[in-house]
């Protein structure tokens, strides 16, 4: 867990990240005397929205960067990298909300058949990760409150998010992951 301190620090750094980036087309450094706990690696999203709604979602799931590095390098992606939409422009700068979260390792959900799965996740606490063969989605833990789903909405919804069919997580060989995530935003 990190503090909401650490938090307001990574939506600055987010901000500044995108800012930059769209003005002057410049990757900006990580601060050096950044806390050491924003060194440790983790995994991230830097989700941006314009009057309500998504403008850009990109993130690296698994702890393979520094924290601090991994947002600067997500914010810059969510703004200009994200293939449902357009670039940000520097138009647009003033209008889009910063929301980073924080996402611990995702861990497999182990069952014995998949009814399982609705006694192992919650919605509102849960993320999501769907793999069959080379077929990967994810959903972060605040989309299926976002959108009033329940498990069941919620697995269907991370199979279609992995080109998949909203059932896919019945079939044997799908390995679902769960994740949590803190969320701090503008």
């Amino acid at each position: 867990m990190i503090s909401e301190e650490e938090g307001d620090f990574l939506v600055k750094l987010a901000r500044k990240s995108i800012e930059n980036y769209v003005r002057e087309g410049k990757i900006i450094q990580v601060p050096d005397d950044v806390n050491p706990i924003l060194r440790e690696d983790r995994g991230a999203f830097v989700t941006l929205h314009r009057n309500g709604d998504l403008r850009g979602c990109i993130g690296y799931p698994e702890p393979v960067k520094p924290l601090a590095q991994a947002v600067v390098e997500v914010a810059v992606s969510a703004a200009t990298q994200d293939p449902r939409f357009p670039p940000v422009t520097q138009a647009e700068l003033d209008q889009i909300l910063v929301e980073v979260s924080v996402l611990t390792k995702p861990e497999l959900i182990e069952v014995q058949k998949p009814s399982e799965y609705m006694e192992k996740i919650e919605v509102g606490r849960d993320g999501l990760i769907i793999e069959m063969g080379i077929y990967r989605g994810l959903l972060l833990p605040q989309v299926p409150v976002e959108w009033n789903w329940d498990i069941e909405d919620f697995l269907a919804n991370t199979c279609m998010k992995a080109g998949l069919s909203p059932d896919c997580w019945l079939q044997e060989g799908v390995k679902i992951y769960s994740f949590k995530s803190q969320i701090f935003e503008e």
